[in-house]
């Protein structure tokens, strides 16, 4: 074996080098999407929103704090009723998304909220006034609606249930006031709650959404929209990578509505839920935490009539496994009114089904959660004391409500673990009611070393189930 053969020619060793890296990039570049035709086909679709807001001055002339209640404070009234009141034009920029050939444009409820005038510019440079059809604050969305006298190129709705962690997506809008701007990405997560609403489930991608993106779509590979770009996660103001859409199932019902009847018209059950923890899954004897548990049933409420009960864990909803607690309200929202329906729950460790009518839903106010001054310290850790007329007035708990109240908890203690806290009122011990001290000391004098405790209890006046796991001796 020759010097050359034994230690390798280095034009071919080069040679081959060069081959691989070159066969190594095109195959990446195989690898990705060719973007080019679908955005040809989609800019037309994609629409930017201006508004005007006429605001007040935030220099509008008031009477001083030191001349209210003054000998002088009519004489001044007098001279700022003169003054003129002054306003201004404010203006914002957003995307939306043709959906109609009869001009329906579907965006972000707080792109168009509150403005004074709306206009709409198409991808041809034509634009259009645009009236407001109907708004939905709960999911963000509007649809508005302009004249243009003719066939629009229309978007394609996609099933954002098919969208997966990891799909490619592209989204396009006018971030800044910059049109037609293209970003790509992908699906980062489903599912996610950002604390916007009740009904909180939007798509996490990390293709560049920043302000103006606001109300436009967010397409699969196939063209269709599966998502309504809506918010950001950012320090800066600009993308970071993490954008949020609301699914594009969600808001097909919406549209529905808001296209006949201008509003959302939503389903009522009348339970008050919570999360299945695996403490809680183990105190109420499932195999696996799943599905919604009932805290409470409201007075006079579908639940109520039907047979469901305080304990029942809901684990499906006309037709809808229910997984995750937050799927729950969704469902129940996007249900006809009126309709009777199918709903499983578990109860005591058996699968019963109850049927149900749903109502309609009707906001209401949300107690607020007051002090109290506290007061003998259990094996659990925590002290509580009757439950007197005083406190729950003061802790606003409903009338006839009966239990212990929580004065103090032991933070290294197992109810101070299990987040027990001071002002909570105990009104159940392993679905046994809790209606006095005596009662109390009772129930916890038989707990068992080892064992699951499941406690109801009211916070805020809200119901709210505990699981506390007692430590071996």
């Amino acid at each position: 074996m020759n010097e050359i053969t034994r230690r390798g020619n280095p034009f071919f060793l080069a040679t081959v080098f060069c081959l691989l890296f070159f066969a190594a990039g095109q195959l990446q570049a195989a690898s990705l999407p060719d973007l080019v035709p679908l955005v040809k086909k989609l800019k037309p679709v994609v629409v930017n929103i201006s508004t005007t807001q006429t605001a007040a001055s935030s220099e509008e002339k008031e009477m001083p704090e030191g001349l209210r209640n003054s000998p002088f404070e009519e004489f001044f009234r007098h001279f700022l009723d003169k003054i003129p009141k002054e306003s201004f034009k404010s203006r914002s920029l957003g995307s939306g998304v043709l959906i109609d050939a009869k001009g329906f444009i579907l965006t972000n409820n707080h792109v168009v909220a509150d403005a004074d005038k709306i206009m709409v510019r198409l991808f041809d440079e034509r634009e259009f006034p645009a009236k407001v059809v109907g708004r939905d604050s709960k999911t963000d969305l509007a649809l508005i609606q302009i004249e243009a006298g003719g066939d629009l190129p229309v978007a394609k709705l996609g099933d954002s249930e098919k969208a997966e962690v990891g799909s490619w997506v592209v989204a396009i809008g006018n971030p800044f006031g910059l049109d037609a701007t293209v970003t790509a990405g992908i699906i980062s997560a489903r599912g996610r709650m950002i604390g916007s609403g009740p009904y909180d489930n939007f798509l996490q991608t990390d293709a560049a959404i920043n302000p103006g993106n606001s109300g436009g779509p967010l397409f699969n590979l196939d063209g269709e929209v599966i998502g309504i770009n809506t918010a950001i996660f950012s320090r800066s103001g600009g993308s970071m990578g993490i954008g949020f859409a609301i699914p594009i199932n969600m808001a097909k019902p919406v549209v529905e509505q808001l296209k006949k009847d201008g509003r959302v018209t939503r389903g009522w059950l009348g339970v008050r839920i919570q999360t299945v923890t695996a403490e809680l899954a183990k105190a109420l004897g499932l195999d696996h935490k799943k599905g919604a548990l009932v805290a409470s049933v409201e007075p006079d409420s579908p639940a109520l009539k039907a047979g469901v009960m305080s304990g029942d864990v809901i684990v499906q909803f006309n037709g809808h496994d229910v997984q995750h607690m937050k799927e729950l309200p969704a469902i129940v929202a996007q249900t006809e009114v009126g309709k009777v329906v199918p709903m499983k729950v578990i109860r005591n460790g058996k699968i019963k089904t109850i049927r149900v009518v749903v109502a309609v839903l009707e906001e209401g106010e949300k107690k607020e959660v007051r002090g109290f001054h506290r007061n003998e310290m259990t094996s659990i850790g925590m002290t509580v004391q009757p439950l007197t007329a005083e406190m729950m007035e003061r802790l606003n708990v409903p009338d006839g409500t009966q239990g212990v109240i929580v004065t103090e908890v032991d933070k290294k203690g197992v109810a101070g673990e299990s987040e027990v806290r001071p002002g909570d009122v105990i009104i159940e011990i392993n679905r046994r009611p809790v209606k006095s001290l005596s009662d109390y000391k009772q129930l916890t004098k038989i707990i068992k070393p080892g064992s699951n405790v499941l406690i109801l209890l009211l916070r805020g006046g809200d119901p709210h189930f505990l699981a506390i796991q007692i430590p071996h001796k």
